[in-house]
């Protein structure tokens, strides 16, 4: 600066040319003439080291939008930039769309983000929900984890969600996690949604037992309805990874902190539930919300359950009150569960028998023991080449399935 200064006291001096003052000091005659306009201007500063950055930039983002993103944030303070960038394309069309990195870069200006601690990625789990490829096809259930309102309070949310359209069925605040507080739940859905095909559980109870057959009664119920109850294999989540993950959701909107009361924490649950299904946009869904991808099930809830009807070479047993039935002189456990009801017993060999109760194979008895095996912890027991088709419409007569 010092230098310049004494390059516009030469030039003011009237000793010397432009050209010969340039010479001397090195630089061009625009540098020169530049110099000595700005301390003309401005003076010493004018002299000062400015930004090379230019003063308009053509695709600079206007206050008004940045002011309409960071109202959009104000909305909606857990949702990131691919979500807002969709709410705003849907809100405000009239308007130049930015882009998602731009809508981070002004939530990371205005201090409304903070960064994650990077995790080792790991491989994505598809196999266990590849058969989810149209709506009710199935269905997630399962209980986020128990929690306390302000008042002491315990809250068990029940939660039951469209596992290809990602649909939140219900979620609703129960006083406990079993069987009596379930099932009129999922009951409701049932008759408000229709039946899906299969629906999805983790292995406790009320959806699953460590017992012979695996079945509680409400898988029981579930066959009866001719839906198929599917169970992930023990300690592995991510086999219900997309009902998981909207769980992670639902703690972050509803429960942190949680509510004071329980029915200020079930209007918390409400109002989630309806802002998830038709506003908040899903990445998997192409930013679009799940309400726009699911619609009710064409089977309808039965006004009453049939009777399983097996094919006439098979043998039928009905379940006494000790969860056993009588078979060549003795008794062979297959569940509490399915006492009182009718299975069937389809011969593979003279040794050894398939034990069925309606379309569902409960697993094998082989001559000689006195229970049967469950099949193997797979995804779960399957008529895959005669199940219900994606409209509810079975393609074939599975064996015991309903009429």
């Amino acid at each position: 600066m010092e230098e310049r200064y004494r390059f516009v006291l030469d030039w003011r001096s009237g000793d010397w040319e432009m050209a010969q003052l340039c010479r001397l000091y090195a630089v061009s005659r625009t540098t020169g003439y530049k110099w000595a306009e700005r301390y003309e201007r401005l003076g010493m500063d004018g002299l000062r080291d400015r930004s090379r950055a230019p003063l308009h930039h053509p695709n600079q983002v206007a206050p008004e939008l940045e002011d309409l993103v960071i109202a959009l944030r104000e909305r909606h303070p857990t949702w990131g930039a691919p979500k807002l960038r969709a709410l705003f394309r849907r809100d405000f069309p009239d308007q130049p769309l930015p882009a998602e990195s731009t809508v981070g870069e002004l939530l990371r200006r205005n201090g409304l983000t903070v960064a994650r601690k990077r995790k080792r990625t790991s491989r994505r789990a598809t196999e266990p929900l590849a058969h989810a490829g149209a709506p009710n096809a199935v269905w997630c259930a399962d209980y986020k984890g128990w929690f306390r309102t302000a008042d002491l309070t315990r809250i068990d949310p029940f939660t039951l969600t469209d596992a290809y359209s990602r649909y939140l069925l219900r979620c609703q605040a129960l006083d406990a996690a079993d069987h009596a507080h379930t099932k009129p739940v999922i009951e409701a859905a049932l008759r408000e949604f229709g039946l899906p095909q299969r629906i999805r559980t983790d292995n406790g109870p009320p959806f699953g037992t460590n017992g012979e057959s695996g079945l509680t009664a409400l898988a029981v119920w579930f066959i009866k309805l001719g839906i198929v109850p599917e169970h992930i294999e023990p300690g592995k989540p991510q086999q219900n990874g997309r009902h998981e993950r909207m769980h992670r959701t639902l703690k972050q909107e509803t429960a942190a902190p949680p509510a004071g009361t329980r029915r200020a924490q079930q209007r918390r649950f409400d109002h989630f539930r309806e802002e998830y299904n038709e506003q908040r946009p899903h990445q998997a869904l192409n930013q679009n919300p799940p309400a726009s991808y699911y619609h009710n099930s064409p089977r309808t809830y039965p006004e009453r359950l049939r009777e399983p009807d097996y094919p006439a070479d098979w043998d039928v047993r009905r379940v006494s009150a000790g969860g056993q039935f009588r078979w060549h002189s003795d008794k062979v456990f297959v569940g509490h569960a399915l006492i009182d009801e009718p299975i069937g017993l389809e011969a593979v060999d003279e040794h050894r028998w398939r034990v069925w109760f309606h379309f569902y194979e409960v697993g094998t008895l082989d001559r000689g023991e006195l229970s049967v095996r469950r099949p193997k912890p797979n995804v779960a027991p399957s008529p895959a080449p005669t199940e219900p088709s994606a409209h509810g419409a079975a393609s074939s007569r599975p064996p015991g399935s309903l009429r």
